[in-house]
């Protein structure tokens, strides 16, 4: 796997967890998903924002080091999704007078495109600019070029979010030892991921319900006519519950198990006791009305941002993200909304998709962002990992090594000690000993001759006394 080249690796943000994935795209188009890491967080973002840096650069560093040690390779770079709270559309219109007739050409539209990325919002940052229609006369056209006017004014829709959002990112990204290849926005990435042409072209409304935010886009004409936020999610839910002095784990559970969306009206309310913590117990339809107020609120905030576009809808509601499985959703919707639309919600892999033989992806899993993010990368993040050299080794040779010239140039160097008079006498170096021991020899023997000539002295002396006599 490590030889495998062009891997694309791709890291969400979410509120309950930080996932990364790694795909290879193949020769008909279609995205293999090789990886898929998670590191479960509740501290690091709040409401789809980076909420303690630190915390997060360690949840991106772990994922990302996870799906290198799985495939074998060396990631250098990331692609990532913004999202969050104050993620929104903002219509801006450009209005643009001619002295006379004037044919539109492209050089007048790039102009309309320099005066609509010049607005200035306060406490916000264009992230992208996507063009509506262009109203010449008392019409309204998607490509006036080649068309003659003598005014013409451009509706863009304008896609923002809170200054120092993407820097954060960028900023955990950075801690984390990788590069940002690029800032994607994920909700127009999910809905490129799971609405088809056709949907967009007849009109769909995109539904994402997180834990902390749930994420409305909305689609005609081809062209994304809305984008918003709002601050609320299935952890609200949670929350609701854990105010009968229940604790958020098993506030959650006690949600998943029992909580729901909608129910039929009931002449008694259901009293049936569901055992709780401490020996304690709280009825079903107790719980029931707590889930259910909650998911009404929800709906009710979300139906305000679709309801001007409902006559435009002719493909219904989409619906994903995990708080999207809860229970009797869809006809909670429709009761709470009045709608004739169509509502869904999604089910399965998206058909450019598919898995390689080692990945499985749990049902109760919702990765659509994540799979989206993964489809919108367009060059390759691996890198050649780095060569570790064995330090200790190599000093060892060079030690070795300088150690045997060190004892070459001592054999043949000429030691220089100092006598008493203080100058300087030349010692025979190691070579020469042999010579040494040789002179220290001859000078023992011509010591004893001496000595034996010393001692023959007297007798000469008596000798010459007695001639003398």
């Amino acid at each position: 796997m490590g030889a495998e080249k062009d891997i694309i690796v791709a890291v969400e943000l979410g509120s309950t967890a930080i996932r990364g994935i790694a795909g290879k795209r193949e020769p008909d188009g279609t995205m293999r998903i090789l990886a898929i890491s998670q590191e479960e967080t509740n501290d690091s973002i709040r409401k789809g924002l980076v909420d303690n840096i630190d915390k997060t650069t360690q949840a991106i560093s772990h994922v990302v080091k996870k799906i290198n040690e799985d495939l074998g390779i060396c990631t250098k770079r990331v692609f990532v999704g913004l999202s969050g709270q104050s993620l929104r559309t903002l219509e801006n219109n450009v209005p643009y007078q001619f002295a006379e007739k004037t044919l539109i050409d492209n050089k007048i539209i790039d102009q309309l495109k320099e005066i609509n990325n010049g607005v200035v919002y306060p406490q916000a940052k264009i992230h992208d600019v996507i063009p509506q229609e262009y109203k010449i006369g008392n019409r309204y056209v998607q490509d006036p070029v080649g068309m003659q006017c003598e005014q013409i004014e451009a509706r863009f829709i304008n896609v923002v979010a809170r200054n120092g959002m993407s820097e954060n990112i960028e900023r955990c990204v950075k801690n984390a030892g990788l590069e940002m290849a690029d800032l994607f926005i994920s909700p127009i990435c999910l809905a490129d991921c799971l609405l088809s042409a056709n949907e967009k072209r007849s009109g769909c409304a995109l539904v994402d319900f997180g834990a902390d935010t749930t994420t409305i886009s909305v689609y005609y004409s081809n062209i994304l006519r809305h984008l918003v936020v709002i601050p609320l999610g299935g952890n609200n839910v949670t929350t609701d519950i854990s105010t009968k002095s229940i604790e958020l784990g098993e506030a959650e559970q006690l949600k998943l198990k029992y909580g729901t969306a909608w129910h039929e009206p009931e002449e008694e309310p259901n009293k049936t006791p569901i055992q709780i913590s401490f020996d304690r117990t709280i009825t079903e339809g107790e719980l029931r009305n707590i889930t259910e107020a909650r998911y009404e609120e929800i709906i009710v905030n979300i139906w305000a941002h679709i309801k001007q576009y409902n006559d435009k809808l002719l493909s219904g509601i989409l619906l994903t993200g995990g708080a999207s499985k809860a229970k009797h959703l869809v006809k909670a919707i429709t009761e709470y909304t009045q709608t004739d639309k169509q509502i869904r919600l999604t089910k399965g892999l998206p058909l450019n998709i598919s898995l390689a033989y080692n990945v499985h992806i749990p049902e109760e899993g919702n990765l659509y962002t994540l799979m989206a993010l993964l489809l919108k990368g367009d060059q390759n993040c691996v890198g050649e990992a780095p060569v570790i050299t064995d330090i200790s080794s190599t000093e060892t040779e060079e030690e070795k090594e300088k150690a045997g010239d060190d004892i070459t140039s001592k054999q043949n160097e000429t030691v220089i000690i100092e006598n008493g008079n203080d100058s300087a006498e030349e010692m025979p170096s190691e070579q020469e000993k042999p010579k040494k021991n040789g002179g220290v020899k001859k000078k023992i023997n011509n010591f004893f001759h001496t000595l034996n000539s010393w001692l023959s002295e007297p007798e000469d002396d008596e000798e010459e006394k007695n001639d003398e006599k």
